[in-house]
């Protein structure tokens, strides 16, 4: 019995040895693994079964949508003579982290490729994961970290000798979701459900609205929609909209939010000069699809917007006051307007309204980092929502022709 034992002690310990030597790679984060603290629950909240996690979700202090953005931590670099260090800083999970980028030659002329090192140190626990975005203006991916050690993430072939000229100057920057897997998963549930056209979509946004800008909507008594006396409309009285359900109230619930702005969407409303009532705005979808300044007749526009939007809008109609109403010039407003008429909407203002200097003007946790990212991340998704949103605009303030980011 005692060989018995002995040979099964022998090789129990010949597959130690062997175990230990397979993964040498790995040991400094299994010796790490085993000082980390003890298990956060919150780290294993995506393992359990959905009804299980929800309300625990529900329930955990997040900022909510703001996880849904990446922030930006460093860029990695090709290490050189001139002294460039490799980007520091510290994670969600892993409070010690570096990274630097080492470029491949290519073959029969090629490129070549570059790989990506971060090194991860120091969990907070056994179970947090760090997840990351990496971006060039040309391309975007990402990857997520567990093990404390060296990780390499492989770019095997640039895609153009502009990304490779752009990595060589300025690095692949990278981006770390503050609020891991968890934060995450909590922030695709607090925004996933602004843009369904339900009741569920519409309680949410309102949720949504109460939370990050502490704006309510209270409920006003039936009838819900008024009776307006037409006649009591005159030219340059204000129609604001605000939407809270569906792929507009989604959208303009976002943008409320960036902007602190109460109202999604505008109109002014102008007599001609036989009396008749129209609203001028700018977002008309034609028959073609296309979003367009229009100017349209009233009973058009309110009978669209009260049986046929099915994104729910709230409308409040800002009569001028009478000084101003005096002061009004119709006929210059007519002009405008008409000129105006039939011509694309607005893109390339709809965002430098709001962001109007190059790092100052981002409402927090954007920085320009993240913008950056973000454009070329659609880009590369929907590139004629692109152009429409930033290309033009771009263009515009640039005096270029910009075809991609």
């Amino acid at each position: 019995m005692g060989g018995a034992y002995n040979l099964k002690l022998l090789a129990a310990l010949s597959a130690l040895v062997l175990l230990l030597a397979a993964s040498r790679p790995f040991l400094p984060g299994l010796l790490e693994a085993a000082l980390r603290a003890p298990v956060l629950p919150r780290d294993l909240l995506p393992l359990l079964p959905w009804p299980v996690a929800q309300p625990l979700l529900r329930r955990l202090a997040l900022r909510g949508a703001a996880d849904l953005l990446p922030s930006f931590v460093g860029v990695a670099r090709e290490p050189d003579d001139g002294g460039a260090r490799a980007a520091e800083w510290k994670g969600a999970c892993f409070y010690d982290n570096r990274a630097w980028m080492e470029f491949h030659n290519g073959t029969d002329g090629g490129l070549g490729g570059g790989t990506l090192h971060l090194e991860t140190n120091k969990a907070h626990s056994w179970t947090c994961i760090d997840l990351y975005v990496f971006a060039t203006p040309y391309r975007v991916t990402w990857d997520y970290y567990f093990v404390g050690r060296e990780h390499t993430l492989d770019f095997k072939e640039w895609e153009s000798e502009a990304e490779y000229e752009y990595v060589k100057r300025k690095g692949v920057s990278i981006f770390l979701m503050p609020s891991g897997t968890i934060g995450t998963l909590r922030a695709l549930w607090d925004v996933f459900p602004l843009f369904t056209n339900t009741q569920w979509g519409e309680n949410s946004n309102l949720a949504f609205l109460k939370k990050h800008m502490g704006a309510t909507f209270e409920e006003r008594p039936k009838p819900w929609v008024s009776e307006l006396n037409v006649d009591d409309i005159h030219s340059g009285d204000f129609l604001v909209l605000s939407k809270i359900r569906g792929r507009w109230g989604g959208f303009e619930t976002l943008e409320k939010w960036v902007t602190g702005a109460y109202a999604g969407h505008t109109a002014v409303c102008l007599r001609d000069s036989e009396g008749k009532l129209w609203v001028g705005e700018s977002g008309h979808e034609n028959e073609q699809g296309e979003d367009i300044i229009a100017i349209l007749p009233w009973e058009e526009w309110w009978d669209f917007e009260v049986k046929k939007d099915d994104s729910n809008p709230q409308i409040a109609l800002l009569p001028l006051h009478p000084d101003l109403r005096a002061k009004f010039n119709e006929t210059a407003a007519w002009e405008y307007a008409k000129s105006m008429d039939g011509k694309p909407y607005g893109y390339h203002n709809m965002i430098f309204s709001w962001i109007d200097t190059i790092s100052d003007n981002y409402p927090p946790p954007l920085d320009a980092h993240v913008v950056a990212s973000v454009m070329t991340m659609w880009n590369k998704l929907q590139p004629e929502y692109a152009a429409n949103m930033w290309k033009e605009a771009l263009n515009k303030r640039l005096g270029t022709k910009l075809s991609a980011l």
